[in-house]
């Protein structure tokens, strides 16, 4: 018998962020700080079935829309990029950007990302850290192949495959 792979795909309407942030480029410049309404859709694969079931539909989705519900409302920068630099002053964070731009935002405004940028497959990246851990935690599951795909406008999304480690 040949060996079977099985998937479950969720991608609900309130598995989305609104959220504002900007791109800093290889050349130091970066663009506006705006926002986008962003949609998540999650694949998750297994190599064999629990219970005839990949993952349970009702455990999962919960899940997703948590890490989302983390983004919403939030400016998101990216922690981990060098030429940004980020100090916090009082209830502030104060802000330097390579163009010689400086901002200031409230903390509670704010959510530092361990990411050097904030583009929407850097997005998929963590927001697929973040789903695998929480499964791992909660379920001591790992899909063998968990894809998560993050639409930033309609029809233009990116999308990161985590493989088995």
């Amino acid at each position: 018998m040949l060996p079977m792979d099985f998937s479950i795909k969720v991608y609900k309407q309130y598995f989305n962020f609104a959220c504002s942030h900007f791109l800093i480029f290889e050349d130091g410049s970066r663009e506006p700080l705006h926002g986008h309404n962003y949609r998540v859709k999650v694949k998750g694969d297994s190599p064999k079935l629990t219970g005839d079931m990949v993952f349970d539909f009702l455990d999962i989705k919960p899940i997703v829309r948590e890490v989302c519900d983390s983004l919403d409302h939030k400016l998101l920068l990216p922690g981990e990029n060098p030429r940004i630099e980020i100090t916090e002053n009082d209830a502030n964070l104060e802000l330097k950007t390579p163009d010689g731009s400086h901002f200031s935002f409230p903390k509670q405004d704010v959510l530092i990302l361990p990411l050097q940028n904030t583009s929407a497959e850097r997005l998929a990246i963590f927001i697929g850290h973040e789903i695998k851990s929480i499964v791992k935690k909660r379920f001591g599951f790992q899909f063998s192949q968990l894809e998560i795909e993050v639409e930033e406008t309609p029809g233009q999304s990116a999308v990161h495959v985590f493989k088995d480690e």
